[in-house]
């Protein structure tokens, strides 16, 4: 997995650079789903400001653990806290960028977006309904594709984590069963499978699985050159994950209206014969009254800057920069964090 260990590098360059400087070093943890681009993000901000990236790849709940802890300056999670919840904790929430859950297969003689499924087939794959990658329910939706008489091993997160938010979302959308018997949360009671931590966790069992299937944010699967499957949408198209069809997934999103909810926004199976149906938003959690007004001021410019001059970054691993409206929503809604220079 030579992409990631690469982020990974990029990200401690950040920091040690930073530090060996005396310079600043902004301290986060949290969601696995945005740290290919927080790194890329980080090296480049380190480069023109000296201030350096301290980025704990954790997942969403520990990152919310963490910013509760007043452990670290931000804490970052896919799955948003309700407004009630940000005025009982006293934080302030706000989305960075778009990207796309997918599933990934460890599937000999199936190449990359060649296998196609539908949310109900993927659900029943999850509740441990469908167990061979023979089944009549997939080669229905694969004709032509030569699917192996092979066992299914589903791989899923341990840990709490905003992607699995979600995907367990999506799936509830599109499967009653889902839905009344394991439901959306960032940790159910699986009904199978293999845990894993992390998006890297589950990347590195898929990758080392065959016949396996697991959900990662895309620019995992890209990275690491991982086989991710095609879905039918709530149109009833099938589409490839990219940043354009992540794009059009968020097109429908009403950020006017999610400002005025602290942000909270979900935006999967949206209508739309382009849109990816389990597209998501990433977000950042800060006090209002932070306890460092001066840290959490570094954190506000760093995302500034990402807002202005990261997008081409993101687009290179294919998440979406948030538009101009969520952007200008967003930065005026920093005035309630009580912080110098901003």
């Amino acid at each position: 997995m030579q992409g990631l260990k690469a982020l990974v590098a990029a990200v401690a360059a950040a920091v040690l650079v930073a530090s060996g400087s005396f310079a600043a070093t902004i301290s986060g943890a949290g969601a696995t789903f945005p740290y290919p681009i927080y790194a890329k993000w980080a090296g480049a901000y380190q480069g023109v400001s000296g201030v350096g990236l301290n980025y704990a790849s954790i997942g969403s709940g520990g990152g919310i653990a963490q910013i509760k802890a007043k452990t670290v300056t931000f804490g970052a999670s896919d799955a948003p806290l309700k407004p009630a919840d940000l005025n009982k904790f006293g934080l302030a929430q706000f989305p960075t960028v778009i990207g796309g859950i997918v599933p990934i297969v460890n599937l000999r003689g199936v190449a990359a977006g060649q296998l196609v499924l539908n949310g109900p087939t993927l659900a029943n794959i999850f509740l441990g309904k469908i167990t061979n990658w023979s089944d009549a329910a997939i080669r229905a939706l694969n004709p032509g594709v030569a699917l192996p008489n092979q066992a299914i091993t589903v791989v899923h997160r341990a840990d709490a984590s905003g992607t699995t938010f979600v995907f367990t979302t999506y799936l509830s959308r599109v499967s009653g069963e889902w839905k009344t018997n394991v439901g959306a949360n960032t940790a159910v009671d699986w009904p199978l499978g293999l845990g894993a931590k992390g998006n890297e966790g589950v990347a590195g069992n898929v990758a080392q699985t065959s016949g396996s299937i697991g959900y990662v944010e895309y620019a995992y699967a890209k990275v690491n050159h991982l086989k991710h499957t095609r879905m039918i949408n709530k149109d009833g198209k099938p589409v490839v994950p990219n940043a354009d069809t992540f794009k059009a997934a968020a097109a429908y999103a009403d950020w006017a209206h999610a400002a005025s909810q602290g942000f909270y926004i979900v935006i999967v199976d949206q209508p739309g014969a382009n849109a990816w149906p389990i597209t998501a938003t990433t977000y950042i959690l800060v006090y209002k009254q932070p306890s460092n007004p001066a840290d959490t001021a570094e954190v506000l410019r760093f995302f500034k800057w990402s807002y202005a001059k990261g997008g081409g970054m993101a687009l290179s691993l294919d998440y979406v920069p948030l538009p101009a409206n969520a952007v200008q929503a967003i930065e005026a809604s920093w005035k309630q964090i009580k912080v110098p220079g901003m």
